[in-house]
């Protein structure tokens, strides 16, 4: 028995979104559970839209996701050419095949005549579709026509009164038949094949065992049927999955957050975290643990446990997928990983100039409350940046007492080694003063960051060191009369 063999082919058109992401997945999962191969090539033909550069981005999506294939694009093979554009000459070969066995002809019709067809069959309230008008030209006629300047498409012939059953692997049996298709063209007047004549040809030569792709494709697999019939090739296993839509229960879109895997990489995901969140989009482990190694992922995946149901994908969900996998790195990776949003903040300069134990006190205090990386840049504000005071913060300095902890904090503040010491300091100066630990925490911090809430005061103290500490707390004393 061959071995499974699977491919994703995504047009580089855009950037990988969410959805051909997760669709790259589904593939590279089945793959490396059944110990196959994945194919990775481009469909370019859309070519005002295609670029290089959106081709390099995909790929590089894809690498920082986690995957890798055997064969295709910038691996090369033994059925290269991987991208479409690059491999005219066989769909050419295939479809001059089609009309000589006279499963396809060419169609001479223009625009204008084809929108008219289509609007009356609407008038009719039937499914638009083209009703053969060229099927049966002579040779003499065509002759006439080239001559005349106008270059033809070539159509597939749609075999009539044929039902085409397809067992989906996660659908199930799905039935088509023959009379809702009208003869649809295979090759445009340019020379330029369609999808659904270059991705059968392609996935034949290139010895595709199972096609794994998103459910809007569904309505392409009875084209895709007949020409596999038509030129006697072996029709792969087709599984559909389903949409993902937003918590709005719509089609993802731009409203629903980024919808690009640059976008998320930008932000500051950390690529295993989406690995992970994207794997249970449509697919359900076994159990009940959700926080999963790409090894046990790939020992669990099978397509029996992939959901004919719409996948939501809820924003809040990653963001908790991502913060448990910040907190599983120790202080130097989670340094590591920040590095390239740090050296984007302006504040870079001062946390460079920090010491190592500083820079670790800063880290730790960061580490349990970061769901993006580039969240640390507004952290980075509060430990580096110049203090703002926030209305809140403000009503607090104003409440009577405040003078007083303010006052004896500074009188009795001690260079310290570690935030713990700190922290008993703290709680020391509110039995001191017979107040409970609130009166002399907020106090404190609103002075120090003009903030009602954030990182833990211990760390802070411990970063700013006793001079820096001092010199903040005098500007709020000032600022405010204390």
């Amino acid at each position: 028995m061959n071995k499974m063999k699977v491919r994703f082919a995504p047009s580089p058109t855009g950037p990988l979104h969410i959805g051909g992401a997760r669709s790259a997945l589904f593939n590279y999962l089945i793959a490396r559970h059944e110990q196959g191969q994945l194919v990775v090539r481009i469909e370019d033909t859309d070519l005002d839209r295609s670029s290089r550069e959106y081709e390099t981005e995909i790929l590089e999506s894809l690498r920082w996701l986690g995957m890798e294939w055997e064969e295709g694009i910038d691996k090369g093979g033994e059925n290269a050419p991987y991208r479409q554009t690059e491999r005219l000459d066989i769909y050419t070969d295939y479809a001059r095949k089609l009309v000589e066995s006279g499963h396809a002809y060419y169609c001479f019709c223009s625009e204008e005549e084809l929108e008219q067809e289509r609007l009356q069959l609407m008038e009719k309230g039937e499914t638009p579709r083209y009703l053969g008008k060229c099927r049966s030209l002579s040779q003499a006629v065509q002759e006439e026509k080239r001559n005349s300047g106008i270059a033809p498409t070539i159509r597939f012939k749609v075999p009539e009164n044929q039902v085409y059953v397809v067992n989906d692997l996660v659908r199930g049996q799905v039935t088509f038949e023959s009379e809702t298709v009208g003869d649809f063209i295979i090759m445009k007047s340019d020379g330029i094949p369609t999808y659904n004549f270059a991705v059968v040809i392609d996935d034949v030569l290139m010895g595709i065992t199972h096609v794994i792709r998103a459910e809007e494709h569904l309505t392409n697999t009875p084209r895709q049927l007949m020409i596999y019939e038509a030129l006697r090739f072996k029709r792969p296993e087709f599984a559909h999955i389903s949409l993902i839509l937003g918590n709005d229960r719509q089609k993802m879109s731009k409203r629903h957050g980024a919808t690009s895997v640059i976008q998320y990489r930008e932000r500051g995901y950390l690529p295993e975290a989406l690995f992970n969140f994207l794997a249970l989009l449509g697919w359900a482990p076994p159990g009940e643990e959700e926080i999963l190694s790409r090894e046990q992922i790939i020992a669990a995946f099978t397509l029996d446990r992939v959901s004919r149901s719409p996948a939501v994908f809820d924003i809040d969900k990653l963001n908790w997928f991502n913060q448990q996998y910040i907190k599983r790195l120790n202080i130097e990776e989670l340094h590591t990983r920040l590095k390239p949003f740090i050296e984007k903040s302006p504040l870079v300069g001062q946390f460079e100039a920090l010491g190592d134990k500083e820079r670790t006190f800063l880290l730790e205090a960061v580490h349990d409350r970061l769901v993006c990386l580039e969240d640390i840049n507004e952290y980075l504000s509060v430990f580096l940046g110049e203090t703002v005071y926030e209305p809140e913060a403000v009503e607090v300095l104003n409440q009577e007492g405040v003078a007083e902890v303010l006052k004896y904090f500074a009188a009795n503040l001690s260079e310290f080694e570690q935030p713990d010491e700190i922290k008993a300091y703290l709680k020391a100066i509110g039995k001191e003063l017979k107040i409970k630990p609130k009166e002399v925490f907020m106090p404190l911090r609103c002075a120090l960051t003009g903030q009602m809430h954030g990182v833990d005061l211990h760390y802070l103290i411990g970063v700013w060191g006793k001079a820096e500490t001092l010199k903040r707390l005098q500007a709020a004393q000032n600022k405010f009369n204390l």
